[in-house]
């Protein structure tokens, strides 16, 4: 018996039926959990962001966001097995170094197939150095993802329904969250300076009087992180 944590899956598609079908595979195969299962994609971005996911089942045909505009953002994040009822789109999945192309309706053998072909890469893949941490993060962005890479962060500021990432550029709107923004940040760059800022250690021009300046902006320190940032500046 492996002692192996068992493999975190992720199921994403449109139709309820084909979700819960795999929900009930993935439940008695042995050395398979689910951790999330969802027909809207977007809800599954942030598992997929927070490397929470080994194993993607992933649909095609998605009104928000096709499968294979879904695989361009995630990258290489987690190894993916395409579900479809569309055989044209094969080749174009092996293209994304897809571990299996599953055309609906397919039996639980078939799906068993695919399941030993995603053990035996992500096996390879444990074997093989570790890649570079991410050096940015894709956001919700009004109609459409956008990427936004770390460095471009000066500070982000909690609005009222939605989040702005302040950039040398100008600002990104985006119906995130505060609380969200402080898991998916790198901890040891972003540091939440009030119940309204996180900021970029990195872009801190100087302290003044309790504020922080960034890009010519005076930003506050609210009286329950102060103590904290202060320490994560190294300062007593």
């Amino acid at each position: 018996m492996s002692n192996n944590p068992p493999l975190r899956c992720v199921v994403v598609d449109d139709e309820p039926l084909a979700v819960g079908l795999l929900a009930q595979y993935i439940g008695k195969t042995p050395g398979l959990t689910l951790v999330f299962k969802t027909t809207h994609v977007l809800e599954a971005l942030s598992v997929i962001e927070q490397g929470d996911a080994d194993l993607l089942f992933l649909d095609i045909h998605m009104p928000e966001l096709s499968g294979m505009q879904f695989m361009k953002i995630i990258g290489n994040r987690c190894k993916v097995i395409l579900t479809t009822a569309y055989p044209q789109y094969a080749l174009e999945g092996y293209e994304h170094d897809v571990v299996d192309y599953l055309l609906k309706p397919f039996s639980f053998d078939r799906y068993m197939m695919a399941v030993v072909k995603a053990k035996e890469r992500l096996e390879q893949k444990t074997a093989a150095p570790a890649s570079e941490p991410p050096d940015h993060i894709f956001i919700r962005a009004e109609y459409r993802i956008q990427k936004l890479n770390f460095d471009a962060i000066l500070y982000i500021e909690g609005l009222r329904d939605y989040v702005a990432f302040h950039t040398p550029a100008g600002k990104v709107l985006s119906l995130e969250s505060m609380k969200k923004m402080e898991t998916l940040l790198p901890a040891g760059t972003f540091i939440r300076i009030h119940k309204s800022y996180i900021i970029n250690r990195n872009k801190i021009e100087f302290l003044d009087r309790g504020k922080v300046i960034i890009n010519g902006q005076y930003l506050p320190v609210g009286d329950t992180y102060r103590e904290r940032f202060m320490a994560q500046l190294g300062i007593d």
